[in-house]
């Protein structure tokens, strides 16, 4: 799971005038000429009825303007009518097709539709017409960093760090990625640079501190103090340098001031988000009881044997197991793919029904059939090397269903230390899907729910699972990675036991991290002593079957 980068105020509905030379409001008469710029400055500050009452005078006369269109797409989209705006830029474009804001727009709506390859594509169009509208850069970069693309990426969020040099995220996603390309120290320069023009980005302060390799010098260990304690900013912003001054204080070893700011950042990020750990438990207990293991149809019991799925919670040495096996010739690490919930998400969208409510009637064939389709959403990470890694920390909700899919596809059930992996989730600000590790015992909860899964996969196939112990790793490092290449069935490979010398992108919190070797000092809750246990405690009782 990658670290947070929260939004920045932006051009508002990107209603700002073209970069190329077009006059945007051509054809229109002088009153609907008037009501065209209203439109556009409302929606800019976010006005939405406003800018809709304004458009209303401009389609009047000119129903099929493309300006028009493209602005009353940004208000169709903003009501979430996502198919009418699609189909209102496409009038739009019919007249202007090479027109960088209104392919920016169709990126931007092709996104909220869920089609991520057609929303690239505008994107990439909008680049190549207008390589320096800022905010088709930005989307563009994001998503192909989403996507495993980063060297594209870079190049995108460079584009648009040189069209606004003052925008302070585009800065961070551009030193994000410098990360997961191991430019360890550009990606430093880059988080203080964007700290030295907006002192109190949170994103900012969390970069530099996430990487865990760069520790602040005593002059920003004192300004981030202040800054954190001072009445100005947003609560994103303060919840992320909470984040890093807890880091920056552990470092110093100030460990009951880290675990009290620990305390309060997660306490003001968890108001923020809505997740109910009863639910989330009663919803993995219907999924253990009605998911029965289907035969593999006759002839694909093989199917799959290209995948090796990585599950655990976050922080339990999931980046290390897949950064040893991407060292291996024959093993591309894709790192956190999206495929196995895209397919889930068809089927349900096809049936028509959620995927607790068809899981039980779904044969063999139908298994296989969604089996083929993740391999064909999966077959770019098979183009150089012929197996790969899908590192999805939440696949181990759906690991029945993977491995009816793919009979022939092994399961790495990474595991650490109960409570350092508990304090380490604590001590981490997720980008996303880690919506239980702002609250102690919301951790142990989650932690009885994962393992107890997994013990409940591993009954049904003891044979394609394999559990891997960061602490046995670290003890013996040898045995048990020629243990891991003979449960893969794969050759034993000296690449593998210098794996930190990989210069493979790592596109996780741990990207840093990885390119070191094994270290022995990296448990963290001894500092804490007695300040851990609560979650002793809740782990004691969550683990009580």
């Amino acid at each position: 799971m990658t670290t947070p980068r929260a939004p920045e105020a932006s051009k508002p509905a990107d209603a700002s005038t073209s970069p190329a030379p077009r006059d945007r409001a051509a054809g229109l008469s002088g009153a609907a000429e008037k009501n065209l710029r209203e439109a556009a400055a409302h929606l800019q500050q976010q006005r939405f009825d406003e800018g809709e009452r304004a458009l209303i005078g401009v389609l009047a006369s000119a129903a099929e303007h493309p300006e028009a269109l493209r602005l009353l797409a940004i208000v169709l989209g903003q009501r979430g009518r996502h198919r009418e705006a699609l189909a209102t830029l496409e009038r739009a474009l019919a007249q202007w097709p090479d027109d960088a804001l209104l392919l920016n727009e169709l990126g931007k709506v092709r996104l909220r539709l869920g089609d991520v390859e057609a929303a690239i594509d505008a994107w990439r169009r909008a680049c190549a017409v207008s390589p320096g509208l800022f905010e088709a850069n930005i989307h563009l970069g994001t998503q192909l960093l989403a996507q495993g693309s980063v060297g594209e990426a870079r190049d995108a969020l460079q584009r648009a760090v040189a069209a606004d040099p003052d925008h302070a995220i585009a800065r961070v996603k551009l030193a994000d990625t410098l990360v997961y390309l191991g430019d360890l120290a550009q990606a430093a320069a880059g988080y203080r640079e964007a700290l030295r023009r907006r002192p109190a980005c949170g994103p900012a302060w969390w970069g530099l501190a996430s990487m865990r390799t760069v520790p602040f010098e005593a002059s920003e260990f004192e300004q981030l103090s202040a800054l954190y304690r001072a009445p100005e900013g947003s609560e994103p912003d303060r919840v992320a340098m909470g984040f890093a001054l807890a880091k920056a204080y552990e470092d110093r070893e100030r460990y009951s001031d880290a675990f009290a700011t620990l305390c309060e950042a997660n306490a003001k990020a968890r108001r923020r988000i809505d997740w109910n750990a009863a639910e989330f438990l009663a919803r993995v207990d219907h999924l253990l009881r009605i998911f029965a293991p289907p035969a593999a149809a006759p002839g694909q019991t093989s199917l799959g044997q290209e995948v090796i799925f990585i599950v655990s919670l976050p922080r339990a040495g999931s980046t290390l197991t897949e950064q040893i096996l991407a060292a291996h010739p024959d093993v591309e690490g894709a790192s956190e793919l999206s495929d196995l919930g895209a397919v889930i998400d068809e089927e349900s969208a096809r049936r028509g029904a959620g995927f607790l409510q068809w899981v039980a009637q779904a044969t063999s064939s139908d298994w296989s059939r969604m089996g083929q389709r993740y391999l064909e959403r999966t077959a770019r990470w098979r183009a150089t090397r012929p197996r790969f890694t899908d590192k999805m920390p939440n696949n181990w909700l759906y690991l029945g269903a993977a491995l009816a899919m793919l009979p022939g596809a092994r399961v790495i059930d990474c595991r650490r230390d109960a409570l350092e992996t508990c304090w380490s989730c604590f001590r981490q600000l997720f980008s996303s899907g880690a919506v239980f590790s702002y609250d102690l015992n919301d951790i142990a909860i989650y932690y009885k729910a994962y393992d107890h899964a997994m013990r409940h996969w591993s009954r049904h196939y003891p044979e394609r699972i394999r559990r891997q112990d960061y602490e046995n790793l670290l003890a013996d490092p040898d045995a048990q990675i020629a243990e891991l290449l003979a449960f893969c069935a794969l050759p034993t490979h000296p690449d593998c036991l210098r794996f930190n010398e990989s210069g493979r992108i790592v596109r996780t919190a741990s990207a840093a991290q990885v390119r070191e070797p094994l270290r022995r000092d990296t448990a963290r809750a001894q500092h804490y002593g007695a300040l851990l246990d609560p979650l002793r405690k809740a782990l004691d009782s969550a683990t009580d079957d």
